[in-house]
């Protein structure tokens, strides 16, 4: 009988390790707590929102987002079929437009791909110009920032792997010592990209994926930003589960996982409360694909024997924070950008998407969905939850509705399109709960891993000492070194690569990609990698620069010129 791995935990990476072994002839039983499949990447059903025979209106735990360097995850999705012949990834639309949101400001649009037209050229033109304007920057602060930038993009994959993983972001960038508008904008950018204070982000991790971002942009073809043409279950993760199941992997929800136990050295049974009966289930491999905090409430005494390097697991779980979706629905469809909309200087670090614009051939929200009087969908992601709002409180301080009506405020502060008069309800996600043993403070059931500098060390490998346990989460090191739906898939991948070895399969190992290093940098990179070898610091290619140097201050002086 072929060899059977229990995968505990049916998000993105626990779907794909069963993707990757059920190709491969291991018989996969995959164990979700939740009644719905997806993990963070889900999307739900609103309660007591639907008028027969409408469905409920769409929530989520915040809008799925597929940059341009995603390459795992988008192979998986190109295996994944879908109807009429066409596989999910079909269902993946690019965006166009990036619209800068400042309060008290008209929002500016500007491209999310390398330009196609004189058209694009003029959108960035324009762009640029009215960012620079509005964003209080300065010409000594975008020179600045553009030779982080260079740094980065000339350093080599040594370097950066083993020097810029001990240097946080805000020191990295100098931001201490430069102008509020720079602390806010630039400096404070990662909020809400990975929801990490620039403090205490890690500079490799921050860097790799800002350069791979702007490579997407000045290449052409590629954009930066792709989002879902619905839902995310139906037009992803239901055809996925459909798909698996298909190929016979028992798929349970409701099915939470609270106990390993351990004998001779291994995994000998998990406990699994499935609704609400508890029951030991058995294997031959275990994957556990949950998140870092709820693996470092199960690691045993046992386990810690076995592989003592699990202990950091309970160290990582600190290394979390809260970026969470709230989507509001509207009578109308507003107009806003064919793209994300970036709040730069909102106090809790809002990113939107207005949805129906890209649901158009999938969904008619007005006959399918609420009472049919929702027409729009704004959906919100809150990236900082300490900050004080407008309201003089934190997010983590305030009520559901406050909360709600605090994240309104600020949207309508910088986009004036939108008009209390459109409201018609609101859905902040159920991972958000009032802690009733917290005196009324609010948790978060799902935080979102921040790779903080000094931490790579203590992230563990998917193989653990534990022979038949291994571990495809996005904590594990992995290429894409960030906690995404691109590094679950990967880190299960890994998983299941190990699986491979030690089960002395002869089916051939799922594939991985390295981020890609923009080839124009090469040069300076292998000069920076012999200086690195001597023991050298970072040093600017001084002819190329000077070069660039000066192109870049003929554009800053031309463009600030229009100010």
């Amino acid at each position: 009988m072929n060899a059977h791995v229990v995968v505990l935990g049916g998000g993105v990476a626990g779907m794909t390790a069963a993707h990757e072994l059920i190709e491969r002839g291991f018989r996969v039983t995959v164990y979700e707590a939740r009644k719905v499949p997806g993990g963070k990447a889900r999307s739900v059903e609103v309660p007591n929102s639907a008028v027969p025979p409408r469905r409920p209106l769409p929530g989520e735990h915040g809008f799925r987002f597929f940059p341009g360097f995603y390459r795992h995850l988008i192979d998986t999705m190109g295996r994944i079929p879908y109807k009429n012949n066409k596989r999910v990834l079909d269902n993946l639309i690019k965006t166009t437009r990036i619209q800068i949101v400042i309060a008290g400001r008209q929002p500016i649009s500007t491209l999310a791909r390398f330009p196609r037209s004189l058209e694009d050229l003029r959108v960035l033109w324009k762009g640029t110009r009215e960012f620079l304007a509005s964003s209080g920057l300065t010409y000594d602060d975008i020179r600045w920032y553009e030779r982080c930038l260079w740094q980065l993009a000339t350093s080599c994959e040594a370097r950066r792997h083993e020097e810029y993983q001990q240097i946080g972001w805000w020191e990295f960038i100098g931001a201490s010592g430069r102008s509020t508008a720079y602390q806010t904008v630039l400096g404070g950018m990662t909020r809400s990209l990975v929801a990490a204070q620039p403090e205490l982000a890690c500079t490799k991790t921050v860097g790799d994926i800002l350069i791979q971002m702007i490579w997407n942009l000045v290449t052409p073809g590629v954009g930066t930003d792709r989002v879902l043409n619905g839902p995310t279950n139906d037009v992803w993760i239901n055809p996925w589960r459909t798909y698996l199941e298909s190929r016979g992997v028992d798929y349970r929800t409701e099915a939470r996982v609270e106990g390993f136990f351990c004998r001779n050295g291994r995994i000998a049974e998990v406990e699994i409360n499935e609704k609400g009966q508890s029951r030991r289930v058995t294997g031959d491999y275990y994957i556990a694909a949950l998140p870092v905090e709820v693996m470092a409430l199960l690691l045993t005494d046992d386990m810690l024997q076995i592989d003592a390097t699990l202990e950091s697991i309970r160290v990582l779980k600190n290394d979390v924070a809260w970026m969470t979706g709230i989507q509001f629905y509207l009578t109308k469809d507003v107009q806003l950008e064919y793209g994300h909309q970036l709040c730069s200087d909102s106090p809790w670090a809002l990113t939107s998407l207005s949805q129906p614009q890209f649901w158009r051939d999938t969904v008619d929200l007005e006959k399918d969905y609420g009472d049919g009087r929702v027409r729009g969908i704004l959906s919100v992601d809150i990236s900082d939850w300490q900050n004080p709002g407008l309201n003089r409180k934190a997010a983590i301080d305030c009520t559901p509705a406050e909360i709600a009506a605090e994240v309104w405020r600020q949207l309508k502060a910088g986009l004036p399109v939108l008009q209390d008069a459109d409201m018609h309800s609101w859905y902040l996600d159920d991972d958000i709960q009032v802690a009733t043993l917290r005196l009324g403070k609010l948790m978060n059931m799902e935080p979102l891993l921040v790779n903080r500098a000094y931490r790579w060390s203590m992230r563990p490998s998917p193989r653990t000492d534990i022979p038949n346990l291994f571990l495809a989460a996005d904590y594990v090191r992995t290429f894409t070194d960030l906690a995404t739906m691109e590094g679950a898939n990967e880190a299960a991948r890994r998983a299941v690569n190990s699986i491979l070895k030690v089960s002395q399969s002869r089916a051939k190992p799922c594939r991985l990609w390295n981020l890609r290093e923009p080839w124009p940098f090469a040069p300076s990179r292998w000069a920076d990698r012999r200086r690195y070898a001597k023991g050298l610091p970072w040093q600017q290619g001084k002819a190329v620069f000077s070069l660039l140097e000066a192109l870049q201050r003929l554009f800053l002086r031309t463009v600030f010129s229009f100010k």
